[in-house]
């Protein structure tokens, strides 16, 4: 079987979706896109952009500055018209549904060189921008309960999951995102931008916006629940869920013989990928089935599964989720996640990717097995295993 290889992985700073604190208030999503691909080629020069098969561009809201964003940001870098470019929505998901439509794509022969990843514009497209909710859906489930906020509150409530196990859990992605960038750990994957705000001055950023060292757990407890009602709360709050973010992140997968005919060098191969759909009132729960299935697929169990990064749309469902998989909070975002790095909803299934890549080329060199997963909006979940190539 042709196999799938991870040739390299880069994505942008992820900055707060702030008008006026953002870091990244002036740029759009093809800007982050136009970046991530500059780099790419600069990286990897024995690519060329007409060798390319595919560019596949996972994007939750395509509307606005994001619509067509895979074609016309392609079109826009003055790059080969022959290559095809694709958009992919599947909410949260949405970049790793492009990851397994690109992997399924070399397995069957269609084309040995890809470029795929995600982006995301929460600033300039606001969740939910243009969007008309069928009333049917109010026959089969209650409008008031498939917000992303009162679905993590479902989910606490359930598992009964105390306020004190979220801000923990907070807490620490932020002080393992914080360790990350002091000690240069996101060098090599972050890909800096120079930014002219609107007084004509520029700044370049690299590095991610939204970590912070200085937190504490004492400070999280004063924040007030975001979503419901003090009295009705399980502590769901700002501090315990991912921020509004920007961000992009991209992805170069080659046919493993590809790879190796012009000595590229690789670390993680595909192993396996799935999707899943669940309850959406408790969509947070998507990274369970999904994973289980990947796993399944993969022929390994979660006690095989070394090193873990999971998207943190909130504390009570990456709990949960981790601990139903029977996977230890110890083998999961190693580096933080979205609750301190950021969630670019469509670029976060390539954002935790790429992370996940380059733990295993570092860190833990010698991991076998990696997974990564993530929840997804209106229900469902996807997860893909990468396997260490030896």
């Amino acid at each position: 079987m042709r196999e799938v290889v991870i040739v390299d992985g880069i994505r942008t700073p992820i900055a707060r979706a702030h008008k006026e604190k953002g870091w990244f208030r002036t740029i759009k999503s093809p800007d982050m896109l136009a970046a991530l691909l500059k780099a790419i080629f600069e990286r990897n020069p024995k690519i060329k952009a007409a060798e390319v098969d595919g560019f596949y561009v996972g994007c939750a809201n395509q509307t606005l500055s994001q619509h067509g964003i895979a074609r016309l940001t392609w079109l826009g870098c003055g790059l080969p018209d022959s290559v095809p470019a694709v958009a992919v929505e599947m909410q949260c998901a949405s970049a790793m549904a492009a990851i397994h439509s690109v992997a399924n794509a070399i397995i069957a022969g269609m084309g040995d060189i890809y470029l795929v990843g995600g982006t995301e514009d929460m600033l300039h497209i606001a969740m939910g921008a243009n969007i008309e909710f069928w009333a049917q859906i109010g026959k089969h489930y209650n409008p008031f309960e498939l917000p992303m906020g009162m679905t993590a509150e479902k989910v606490a409530a359930k598992w009964n999951l105390t306020r004190e196990e979220m801000d923990k859990f907070s807490y620490e992605s932020h002080k393992k995102a914080s360790k990350a960038w002091a000690e240069g750990k996101f060098k090599n994957e972050v890909i800096p931008i120079e930014v002219t705000y609107e007084d004509g001055s520029k700044q370049v950023i690299d590095k991610d916006q939204g970590p912070r060292a200085d937190t504490t757990i004492e400070a999280m407890a004063q924040l007030k629940p975001a979503f419901l009602p003090p009295d009705k709360s399980k502590g769901v709050t700002a501090g315990n869920s991912s921020p509004l973010n920007q961000g992009a992140a991209l992805l170069l997968l080659m046919e493993r013989g590809k790879a190796d005919s012009l000595g590229l060098s690789y670390h993680l191969k595909f192993k396996s990928g799935a999707i899943a759909g669940v309850d959406p009132t408790m969509m947070g729960i998507g990274p369970i089935p999904s994973s289980q299935k990947a796993m399944k697929l993969a022929g390994i169990s979660s006690k095989d599964v070394d090193v873990v990064e999971i998207n943190e749309a909130f504390a009570s469902q990456s709990i949960v989720s981790l601990r139903e998989l029977g996977i230890p909070q110890e083998k999961a975002n190693l580096w933080g996640g979205g609750i301190a790095i950021g969630h670019p909803l469509g670029a976060s299934g390539a954002r935790i990717t790429v992370t996940l890549n380059s733990i295993m080329k570092t860190d833990k060199k010698d991991a076998k097995y990696g997974l990564a997963t993530l929840c997804v909006g209106f229900g469902q979940g996807a997860a893909t295993i990468w396997e260490r190539a030896k």
